[in-house]
């Protein structure tokens, strides 16, 4: 079940403004007959799937026609395809992602102008979140050796971004390539003051909303949330709809907490990440490399959008064909809201003015 609820209207002034600059001002996001609105030529929407078995290792080796995917119900056919840190390639539109007897959607013109070269070396874009409030006196220095240990564990192709929050979020090392630039990042970091977590956590997803490819982050918290005027459900919202994936690792301290259990849950579950909660360092730095491996195991389908009238939230749903397969799971994200910030890959870097057209979320 998605996880969204309706706007608090006391946090809405903040979150709105957020959201209308993530849209490109607001003047785009008024209304769909706004000349302003910037239209992009070529949309794509992009997932990350994982595919587990029952006892959760990953499935690997699967091709483009053994997904179905589905918009408000609408078939769509996979553009392109990626199994984790493997090249891309471009699927048969006119076979993959369909359901028997449909009619294939149709990706726009410029369709051909895209390759598999498109997704081909963007990696992934890993940010990493690192709780530096007053809870985090006592195991400071653990949490660092486990998120140091995650960075140098990465892909050497992924770009790493090194955030800490307490009341406030520090930028301490941009998206980078250089992972050893990001380690001094950690290494810098001190303990301060309350946690405002879900601000924080959404001005990253802010940030990472723009990029393409495979794009994460992954949260360190020792505690509940005690300073935020953002509720996580516009947190977990804006992430689906800009395909951002969240991973919460969290201590047994904030898993005492069961109201913070249950949203760092849902929030996870509702992005496609998961929620890990670590009892001692040991399960700290194993949770850092469940992430790792989920992020190199993950499946990146792509498509273009068929027509569909609806002009808010848009419900996906990925399944796998054939019996043999279908005894599978799969973790990936279950909508996007239409008017939050879109993904493109374009064959053009300038955007033109609207002329009636659409732009659909990454």
């Amino acid at each position: 079940m998605r996880y969204c609820r309706a706007m608090n209207s006391k946090y809405f002034p903040l979150c709105g403004l957020l959201l209308v600059f993530l849209s490109g001002g607001g003047h785009k996001a008024a209304s769909q007959q706004d000349s302003s609105r910037i239209r992009v030529n070529v949309v794509l929407v992009q997932l990350n799937v994982a595919v587990t078995d029952h006892k959760g290792n990953y499935i690997s080796g699967l091709r483009p026609q053994d997904f179905q995917i589905t918009e408000d119900k609408i078939p769509e056919n996979i553009a392109t395809f990626e199994e984790g840190n493997e090249p891309g390639i471009a699927a048969d539109t006119s076979a993959a992602g369909s359901t028997p007897d449909a009619a294939p959607a149709q990706p726009p013109a410029e369709a051909s102008k895209i390759t598999a070269s498109t997704l081909q070396h963007l990696g992934a874009n890993v940010y990493v979140l690192f709780d530096t409030s007053n809870y985090m006196y006592r195991g400071f220095v653990f949490a660092q050796d486990a998120i140091a240990d995650f960075v140098r564990s990465l892909d050497p192709d992924y770009k790493v971004a090194f955030y800490s929050y307490s009341r406030d979020l520090s930028k301490a090392t941009a998206l980078t390539p250089d992972h050893t630039q990001v380690l001094r990042g950690v290494r810098s970091t001190v303990a301060g003051d309350d946690a405002a977590l879900y601000n924080c956590l959404l001005l990253t997803v802010k940030d990472a909303a723009p990029l393409k490819g495979r794009k994460a982050i992954v949260v360190f918290s020792n505690g509940p949330d005690n300073a935020s005027s953002v509720p996580p459900e516009n947190v977990a919202e804006l992430a689906q709809s800009t395909g951002t994936i969240i991973y919460m690792i969290s201590t047994q301290a904030a898993e005492g907490d069961p109201v913070s259990t249950a949203v760092f849950e849902r929030m996870s579950k509702a992005t496609g990440g998961k929620a890990y909660f670590a009892k001692n360092w040991k399960d700290e730095k194993q949770a850092f490399a469940s992430v790792r491996d989920d992020l190199a195991h993950l499946y990146s389908l792509s498509y273009y959008p068929a027509a569909n009238p609806n002009r808010g939230w848009r419900t996906i749903t990925v399944k796998l064909n054939g019996k043999e397969l279908q005894k599978y799971h799969i973790r990936t994200r279950d909508g996007y809201r239409l008017s939050q910030q879109a993904q493109t890959f374009s064959s053009e870097t300038a955007s033109t003015p609207d002329t009636g057209g659409e732009s659909s979320p990454n």
